[in-house]
């Protein structure tokens, strides 16, 4: 299994041509894809195991779920910065560039450093990247300080005009995420949200509305009581 022509073989035979419409349908790039479901890429994972050095030649290939299956596979303790950065300049789907950050980008001592680079960058998938980052962090970086969360928020009441697809929703699940990860954050992220909304900024208000909709909703409002 360490065989790039003899995994790409493997993944091939296991896609469903008919499933590329499906992708499609979800805003993924299919234009150099086999069609396959992510459960079983990720069977697929775990039959290889970890394998940095094959991650990399996997993500060389360009496939879509050879990509996919190199976020899976790769080892975050042998992630290097300069990866990351190549990495995101790659991405052209979401799903790679969600895989990517919550498997290994914000599990490397680079996430912070690199949230604040890629949230202000130009191109879609890279600023997506940034915000990405801030969610997953949010979520599963448990022994992070609050300071890190607020010195995020700033970012998000910049960028929150920002109305590509793929950049706002990163931008709402981020807000969301930060809100919902303490009591004490939620305070701010909701005063974020109000600061985004004051700007009367119509591309801004849905990143706005959206998150204060879920933030103060019954269940995460009881969840922080």
């Amino acid at each position: 299994m360490t065989d790039i022509a003899f995994i790409l073989s493997e993944l091939e035979s296991i896609s469903e041509p008919e499933y590329l419409k499906k992708m499609a349908h979800f805003g993924i790039d299919i234009s150099k894809a086999f069609g396959i479901r992510v459960p079983n890429i990720r069977k697929l994972a775990k039959q290889i195991g970890k394998n940095q050095e094959l991650s990399l030649l996997l993500w060389e290939t360009g496939f879509h779920e050879a990509r996919l299956l190199a976020t899976f596979i790769g080892d975050y303790k042998e992630v290097a910065e300069a990866q990351i950065s190549a990495w995101a300049k790659d991405f052209n789907s979401w799903d790679i560039c969600d895989q990517a950050c919550g498997n290994l980008f914000v599990k490397t001592p680079y996430f912070k450093s690199k949230v604040f680079e890629f949230a202000q960058a130009k191109a879609e998938f890279v600023k997506r990247t940034g915000f990405v980052l801030m969610a997953e962090a949010a979520v599963h970086l448990k022994k992070e300080p609050n300071e890190t969360f607020l010195s995020f928020l700033p970012l998000i009441e910049k960028e929150a005009y920002d109305n590509r697809n793929f950049v706002k929703k990163a931008i709402n699940w981020a807000l969301r995420q930060i809100g919902k990860r303490n009591a004490f954050l939620h305070e701010h992220a909701i005063e974020t949200a109000n600061n985004i909304l004051a700007l009367n900024n119509k591309k801004a208000n849905w990143v706005a509305l959206d998150a204060l909709r879920e933030l103060n909703s019954d269940s995460v409002l009881a969840r922080h009581r």
